[in-house]
């Protein structure tokens, strides 16, 4: 045994003699014991199911690039006429998982967008993760994350938000989805090549009430009517926006 080992070895053993008062063995013991547990993230396997579905498609029905990308959750998902409703556009591909946040978007953008390299990636979530506690602030982190992973690969993609939608069954939440939307509108201006899509406003009567007469039964997801004016209002923006419009004169 070298000096050096020897010194290492003779300052250890005083160390747990002289703090511990108690043998080595004893000692070891009493440190594992002790000894904080060391965590580890839980892998979230919420959406394996999803992606797996998503990857079948792609086998089956590979979409050419260049198209028009809808990300989110289940407002996205559930919307059974979308491919069909902008069929004037180039491909329209549809990859929304229901219940997910704009956490998870950000989070999964590497299956959820790069592979299709759209022109524009239409991204609609948030209100999901207001609805678990998630902050205004936190929210807006998410989706600059999920900005700055497409622009890391796909730098000339459009990105386009979806505000979040007044939900009559989430009016408690309605305080942080304006500020939700607001804040993140006005990131999207400050970014080149973004764009923020308003859909909270024309959901809203005269009242300053959600518009039930847009929605299910549950108060929470779109009906027919409620896709109707999404259609209406998203149509107009990427009309003017998906063939090289300057990010100004789409806004």
């Amino acid at each position: 045994m070298t000096s050096i080992r020897r010194i290492a070895l003779t300052c250890t053993l005083s160390g747990v003699f002289g703090l511990a008062g108690i043998p080595l063995a004893n000692a070891q013991s009493v440190v594992a014991v002790n000894a904080p547990a060391v965590s580890r993230p839980a892998i979230d396997t919420r959406w394996d199911a999803s992606f797996a579905a998503f990857a079948e498609e792609d086998k089956l029905h590979a979409p050419k690039p260049g198209g028009v990308l809808f990300v989110g959750s289940s407002s996205i998902r559930m919307w059974s006429d979308l491919e069909t409703d902008f069929k004037s556009l180039p491909v329209v591909v549809k990859r929304g998982f229901g219940g997910s946040r704009m956490l998870d978007c950000a989070t999964h953008l590497q299956k959820l967008v790069t592979p299709y390299k759209p022109k524009v990636v239409l991204v609609y979530a948030g209100d999901n993760d207001l609805a678990e506690g998630l902050t205004p602030q936190d929210v807006l982190k998410s989706f600059s994350n999920f900005v700055e992973g497409v622009r890391d690969s796909l730098p000339d993609t459009r990105i386009v938000y979806i505000s979040i939608k007044p939900s009559p069954s989430r009016t408690q939440l309605l305080p942080q989805i304006r500020e939700t939307n607001a804040m993140i509108q006005s990131y999207t201006q400050s970014v080149a090549n973004a764009a923020y899509i308003d859909i909270f406003t024309p959901m809203m009567n005269a009242s300053g009430k959600p518009r039930g007469e847009l929605f299910r039964e549950d108060d929470l997801h779109l009906n027919a009517s409620g896709y109707a004016l999404w259609r209406t209002i998203i149509s107009a923006h990427l009309d003017s926006s998906t063939m090289g419009t300057t990010q100004q004169a789409a806004r």
